[in-house]
């Protein structure tokens, strides 16, 4: 009923900057809940950025001051801004999103497919 997709990674120097978008499509009414998570190889899924449905953000301390979440709730799209890369940042990262279907309060909960960001040295 709802799917996410993201896209926008790939491969970047050391102290260079992308834009990954998860893009929502579906029953979507609006977005409640969103959020970035990586895993890099050999390492548990972390938790990079979210932001809940009034706006609030919550970074990892690893990014904070670096990345940036954002959302565009018309485009049903949100974005994790990256800048000033490093190559610990290398990981996939998949978006996660909670997302209202219905003036019902009906809701889905899910994951994209995760996109590829790897950083260069």
């Amino acid at each position: 009923q709802v799917q996410l997709a993201e896209s926008g990674g790939g491969l970047v120097q050391s102290g260079g900057s992308l834009r990954i978008s998860c893009v929502a499509s579906g029953r979507v009414l609006s977005f409640n809940d969103m959020a970035w998570y990586r895993q890099a190889p050999g390492k548990q899924r972390e938790l990079v950025a979210s932001m809940d449905r009034r706006g609030d953000t919550v970074y990892a301390d690893s990014v904070k001051g670096r990345f940036t979440i954002s959302r565009d709730s018309a485009k049903d799209t949100f974005w994790l801004q990256m800048n000033s890369l490093r190559p610990e940042d290398t990981a996939v990262y998949s978006c996660n999103a909670e997302v209202l279907m219905h003036y019902d309060g009906s809701t889905w909960h899910g994951w994209g497919q995760g996109t590829q960001v790897t950083v260069s040295s």
